[in-house]
């Protein structure tokens, strides 16, 4: 190609097109049919005839659903608030409305799923001839009635982490890696305070443990800041695309935010184990309307998330010292014309100024770059 400008923006179009190819099958694939598989509830009710009625609805389901039997309307509950069911049925026990059946749900967990399982035992009930009562044991904050704050606070702490990295990485290359790292520290702990300011005193989605969300945000956005800065030394503007892949293509579909992994195909479901933005929601959740459920495994899987960025970090820092101007190894590259470019300030000055204003010229269009979904 003749013209060096068609090719440099030709070049840089290749970012937005391959991120318009890669948000379209990532939330297509994990949004656009929502479906249960294996979706957790329990049918009240002892002997044979709960037995039986509990193996009807699962003949019924099939793989959509997987049903227990449990003794008890407080057992229902028990496992409702511990998260091992999505629903729990109390079958009527009549053809008057005195005998209505019960469906116990607990919608801070996942409306979606809630919704999900109610339009399970709805036909059911009707069939019983009765009207279907429906029990919330753990509704949502008053001022987030559809329990999906805190996904859309996970894309705000994101888009505040990984667009930061143009900045620290990009930006500030000329920077020593540690000045680099304690800006992460620094940076993370603004974003997360950023978040925990419009969480609490501004749109009230946490009614209470504000420290506690603001110190998993803090992990959360550490990790992506430190795993951001760490590739940008070696994937320099493809770090955006990386970074988009990683934190929003697969992390917003398969955090738990909007369709819990039982409402979703298994790729995503899968992810939902161990991916930091489910820590955080999941985490969230435990922390907020669960009694802590949970709460340890996933504060340990941000944890991992950030000693991964650390360990990236700490070796692109080996790797900048390995090949700085002046280290062994550049020495080692260079070889006499390393000598003969030391024995030239001037040109070397000239070279330094063009190498900087070039550094510049890339972290300027790898800003605009970071494109926030």
């Amino acid at each position: 190609m003749r013209s060096p400008a068609l090719r440099h923006v030709l070049i840089h179009l290749v970012t937005p097109l391959l991120m318009c190819l890669g948000m379209g099958l990532a939330y297509l694939g994990a949004f656009v049919t929502p479906e249960p598989h294996h979706l957790p509830v329990a049918v009240v009710g002892t002997g044979a005839q709960a037995k039986v009625f509990a193996q009807t609805v699962k003949d019924a389901a099939g793989d959509r659903l997987d049903v227990r039997t449990v003794g008890s309307r407080e057992q229902a509950v028990a496992l409702l608030t511990s998260r091992d069911v999505d629903g729990a049925y109390v079958p009527g026990t009549g053809t008057s409305g005195a005998g209505a059946p019960e469906l116990i749900v607990a919608s801070a967990g996942s409306d979606m799923s809630a919704t999900a399982v109610e339009k399970v035992f709805t036909p059911v009930a009707a069939r019983q001839g009765l009207p279907l009562k429906v029990t919330d044991v753990v509704p949502p904050a008053p001022h987030d009635p559809t329990g999906q704050g805190l996904f859309f606070l996970l894309v705000a702490l994101s888009i505040g982490s990984y667009a930061s990295v143009a900045a620290l990485g990009a930006a500030g290359a000329a920077l020593p890696m540690r000045v680099r790292a304690l800006l992460t520290v620094a940076v993370s702990a603004v974003v997360a305070g950023l978040g925990a300011l419009l969480a609490g005193p501004v749109f009230h989605l946490v009614p209470h443990g504000l420290a506690g969300v603001w110190g998993m945000a803090w992990l959360y956005s550490a990790g992506i800041l430190f795993i951001g800065v760490g590739l940008h030394t070696f994937l320099k503007r493809w770090t955006t695309l990386t970074m988009m892949v990683l934190f929003v293509m697969l992390n917003f579909t398969s955090s738990g935010g909007l369709f819990r992994p039982e409402l979703q195909n298994g790729f995503f479901g899968t992810l939902h184990a161990f991916w930091n933005g489910a820590g955080f929601v999941e985490g969230a959740r435990g922390l907020l309307y669960f009694g802590g459920d949970g709460l340890g495994r996933h504060l340990w899987t941000l944890a991992g998330w950030l000693l991964l960025g650390l360990a990236v970090t700490a070796l692109a820092a080996a790797y900048e010292r390995l090949t700085a101007p002046g280290s062994r190894g550049a020495h080692a590259a260079g070889g006499p014309h390393g000598a003969a470019a030391a024995a030239a300030p001037t040109g070397r000055e000239t070279a330094a100024d063009a190498v900087e204003a070039e550094a510049e010229d890339e972290a300027e269009e790898e800003a605009e770059e970071t494109v926030a979904v």
